[in-house]
C-alpha cells in the first residue's frame, strides 16, 4: 500500500504557509505520508487560481484546506476514518 501524499501549495514569504507546514510536519512523525511543496509563484495559472487563498492543502488529489490546516480533521483522514472525498 503507498503512502498518502500531501501537497501543499504556498509560496515563500507566507506566514500561514509556515503554520501550515508546522502542521503538516507534526502529523507525518505520526502517520507517515509524502509531503509535496509547490510554489505558486513558479507558475502563473497556480499564481492567479490560489493567490488569494494559501495555503492549500491537497491530499492524494483532493482540495482539503485553504488558509490553515485542520489538524484534527486530517489526523482522522490519515488515520483512514474519514473519506478524502
Amino acid at each position: 500500500m503507498s503512502l498518502p501524499t500531501i501537497t501543499l501549495l504556498g509560496r515563500p514569504g507566507c506566514h500561514l504557509c509556515d503554520e501550515a507546514r508546522a502542521v503538516l510536519q507534526r502529523l507525518r512523525s505520526e502517520r507517515p505520508f509524502v509531503l509535496e511543496e509547490v510554489d505558486i509563484e513558479a507558475d502563473d495559472e497556480l499564481l492567479r487560481a490560489h493567490l488569494e487563498r494559501i495555503p492549500v492543502v491537497v491530499l492524494d488529489g483532493h482540495e482539503l484546506y485553504h488558509f490553515h490546516v485542520d489538524e484534527g480533521d486530517l489526523r482522522e483522514r490519515l488515520a483512514g476514518r474519514v473519506s478524502v472525498e
